[in-house]
């Protein structure tokens, strides 16, 4: 029996969750916390391209998509380990704020990249809440 491993982070975000939505959806949004350059359109089937290298240039398909309440991208093309894993976004409002529930489901190992995956993504992740909450970008060069 094959175990698959999950990242899980949950994160309060101070605005609606059409903001939030937009932030993890948006390609000129993603480009301010995450990707270097990015295309995509958060509807199923649609694929996303995330670049952030000539070498690290990725791709994931749009699996799952209600606006404002979730997102879920299955990458399709990127580095061994990230290839099958899904991007899952679940937002929930709660008292004027956003709880984001953040998944990177279905790696194959607990190895060196999952864990150094873990904490960029929280480092990302917090990133995201600056960038929503203060406007605040983190140049690329300077992101997890």
């Amino acid at each position: 029996m094959s175990q698959n491993y999950c990242i899980y982070h949950d994160l309060y975000i101070n605005t609606s969750a059409k903001n939030v939505f937009k932030g993890i959806s948006q390609p000129d949004q993603l480009n301010n916390w995450w990707t270097k350059k990015c295309t995509g359109t958060p509807k199923m089937g649609e694929v996303y391209n995330f670049y952030f290298s000539e070498e690290d240039n990725w791709f994931g398909e749009v699996t799952a998509c209600i606006p404002a309440k979730s997102l879920e991208i299955t990458i399709t093309q990127a580095d061994l380990d990230w290839n099958g894993t899904v991007l899952d976004f679940k937002l929930a409002e709660e008292k004027g704020k956003v709880l984001l529930s953040f998944m990177h489901r279905m790696w194959k190992t607990d190895n060196k990249h999952f864990r150094i995956s873990s904490f960029c993504w929280a480092m990302l992740l917090n990133g995201l809440k600056n960038y929503l909450e203060k406007g605040v970008i983190v140049p690329f060069k300077n992101r997890a």
